[in-house]
């Protein structure tokens, strides 16, 4: 009789409802995109990102080139940002139309002008900023690759930025997760999500900050024209592809191969080509030594 009263209740328990898991994840934060307005012009945080990235590089240029004497006059300077920002701007947003697009804004092409609402790509951005150095450098007769080298110190402002209102606008969040950190993305579902944001603003931002600026320290770096570009090009593909393991890929795109995001193809080229300029630029500097 204890028997099956025993299997009695064994059968009884295993047949009850179980209970869902809690939900977990930290709130999204009630931030709006839209920084302030004066009447109908509303300024967001994704263009005030931008400026301010720009802004910063801009000053802290000024004092390198003062500093190390790099011979541009500080009218050679503000000519190089207006030509810095339209090929961020323009390279940025083509970019993200022709990678990312998948046909959607050539059957709407006024959208392509709404840059306020995101969709702007560091790939697309990096070959609009090599276009106008390369321009610029022609018109003043000065080093391409010096021009480059200058640049990229101060990228990481504007990279970090830009990350910080991606989360802001509530847009490139990452994969489902169960870490205590996870935040509940509205436009997500509120599905608790890896803030991949943050994640590409400390690394693609503060740590590639550090190291590049690091670098530059060292007068044979500043003397191997492009070893710093190189680096920088190598670091953001090192760091984008590792990110990508936590971010949700675009829902137009998907995964390729079941397993790879078009943002790690388009960051293993750079990886390749940042490691291979740096090694022989190295391997320059050693049999010089």
């Amino acid at each position: 009789g204890v028997d099956i009263f025993f299997f009695v209740n064994i059968v009884l328990i295993n047949c009850q409802p179980r209970k869902e898991k809690m939900m977990t994840g930290l709130e999204f934060p009630d931030i709006s995109p839209i920084m302030f307005s004066i009447g109908p012009v509303a300024v967001r945080w994704y263009s005030m990102a931008y400026l301010f990235g720009i802004l910063a590089g801009w000053y802290l240029i000024n004092r390198n080139v003062k500093k190390y004497d790099l011979g541009l006059s500080r009218t050679n300077v503000e000519d190089m940002v207006f030509y810095l920002t339209l090929g961020i701007i323009l390279g940025g947003r083509l970019g993200y139309v022709l990678f990312y697009g998948k046909g959607y804004f050539w059957e709407n092409p006024l959208r392509i002008l709404e840059i306020w609402q995101g969709g702007m790509s560091f790939h697309g951005g990096v070959l609009g900023v090599v276009a106008a150095l390369w321009l610029f450098a022609r018109k003043i007769n000065y080093g391409f690759l010096r021009l480059t080298d200058l640049v990229v110190l101060y990228a990481p402002i504007g990279i970090f930025c830009g990350r910080l209102a991606n989360f802001v606008n509530d847009e490139l969040w990452g994969r489902i997760t169960d870490v205590p950190w996870a935040v509940r993305f509205p436009s997500g579902g509120y599905l608790p999500r890896h803030p991949s944001q943050l994640y590409e603003a400390v690394f693609e931002g503060v740590l590639m900050f550090i190291v590049l600026n690091m670098l530059w320290r060292y007068r044979w770096v500043r003397e191997r024209h492009g070893f710093v570009s190189a680096a920088f090009v190598a670091l953001y593909g090192v760091f984008r592809i590792a990110m990508e393991q936590f971010r949700e890929p675009d829902e137009q795109m998907g995964f390729f191969f079941n397993s790879f995001t078009m943002g790690q193809i388009l960051s293993l080229p750079l990886v390749l080509l940042g490691v291979s300029v740096m090694a022989r630029l190295a391997m320059l500097r050693k049999k010089q030594s």
